[in-house]
């Protein structure tokens, strides 16, 4: 009877306990997370997010910048793509001369001097139906050649004229606020030139004419490759510094043909004589006041004569730095090799202002006019 008693509580003993296991089962199933939701998301990581954003960045600057071919260096003169930003805090279009980027590229700049005649070294055609052509154009007309097949093929114009769809040139800056910190450097030369080109075919001279006369009546310092006294490019903005006159003679006569030859000295501290397009032409770009004009005069005889009497009165010097309490030129950039950079660089922050389209008809007929 015992055992059987004993038998039975043991059934009874494991049933519980099964009973029990399926219980915690049923109550597990219903409760866990279910397989079907998705994880939770891990963690980032905080370099990874950051590199993503940079990348993110940078694709959508590139996206909307617009692409400027370079089609090629002008002269073979080559600068970092960079100094945009560095000298002219430029840096809204994406400058490249890889012409595998043609087919994407929104704009081509072309320079004139580089073209052969048979135009065989152009952009291929058809260009794609977005891109717009530049041409590219420093020289004076009496320097340009007439290359035929070029009259209708551009959109932009990148030259020095006024006129031009985008000009090139250094411009003075205003300011309401006076300028105190300004000082007329000391002077041990009275007249200076730098002349490094005296090819006759360049349209030279007229201003050679005139200084041959000119030197008869006053001591004039000469520099460079013309007159075998090289000026080292560091000692080019100290040396105008110390003359107090200096000659920017353009080598031709042309409307709006007025150069970096006569920023320098207005830069360094020196009153530039002209001799270019006339005065009114000069006045479009810098204060009437601020330079003396060849025109001016009769003859160079009274321009010597008028030249030694402001070397004896300080009073009537000094008023040919009175723009400088409101206006401020900046250096322009001296190296061959940097030439172009200015113009190149106003192409980029022009058409990535201005993307409209444009194109230009009948160019030497604009240009020679």
């Amino acid at each position: 009877m015992s055992s059987t008693n004993g038998s039975t509580l043991c059934r009874v003993g494991v049933v519980v306990t099964l009973a029990g296991v399926i219980s915690m089962a049923i109550m597990f199933s219903r409760f866990s997370p279910s397989r079907n939701c998705p994880p939770p998301p891990p963690k980032p990581k905080v370099n990874s997010v950051q590199n993503c954003a940079k990348s993110s960045n940078s694709v959508n600057d590139i996206a909307e910048k617009p692409i400027v071919l370079l089609w090629v260096w002008p002269e073979n003169y080559r600068f970092d793509f960079s100094d945009c930003k560095k000298f002219y805090n430029i840096d809204n279009c994406h400058l490249t001369d890889d012409r595998g980027l043609y087919d994407e590229a929104d704009n081509v700049i072309v320079y004139h001097r580089d073209i052969q005649w048979d135009l065989s070294n152009l952009p291929p055609s058809p260009r794609p139906p977005f891109q717009r052509w530049l041409w590219l154009h420093l020289e004076s007309p009496t320097n340009t050649k007439r290359i035929p097949g070029l009259e209708n093929l551009f959109n932009l114009t990148l030259s020095y004229r006024q006129d031009a769809d985008i000009p090139v040139r250094m411009r003075l800056i205003t300011s309401k606020k006076p300028n105190k910190d300004f000082v007329i450097p000391k002077k041990d030369k009275l007249v200076c030139w730098i002349v490094s080109n005296n090819d006759p075919s360049t349209g030279v001279d007229r201003r050679n004419d005139f200084f041959r006369e000119f030197r008869k009546y006053i001591r004039v310092t000469l520099f460079g490759k013309a007159y075998a006294r090289f000026l080292d490019y560091k000692d080019y903005y100290p040396t105008l510094a110390s003359c107090k006159f200096y000659l920017a003679f353009e080598n031709s006569i042309h409307k709006d043909y007025i150069t970096e030859k006569i920023n320098g000295p207005l830069a360094a501290g020196t009153v530039p004589v002209v001799l270019g397009p006339p005065r009114r032409n000069y006045e479009n770009f810098v204060p009437a006041e601020s330079f003396i004009h060849v025109d001016d005069f009769p003859d160079a005889k009274s321009l010597a004569e008028y030249l030694h009497q402001l070397d004896r009165d300080d009073n009537a010097y000094q008023q040919y730095f009175n723009w400088r309490k409101h206006l401020t030129p900046s250096p322009h950039l001296i190296l061959q090799t940097q030439e172009f950079i200015l113009a190149i660089c106003t192409a980029c922050d022009h058409v990535a202002r201005h993307r409209e389209y444009k194109e230009v008809h009948d160019l030497y007929d604009w240009y020679f006019r």
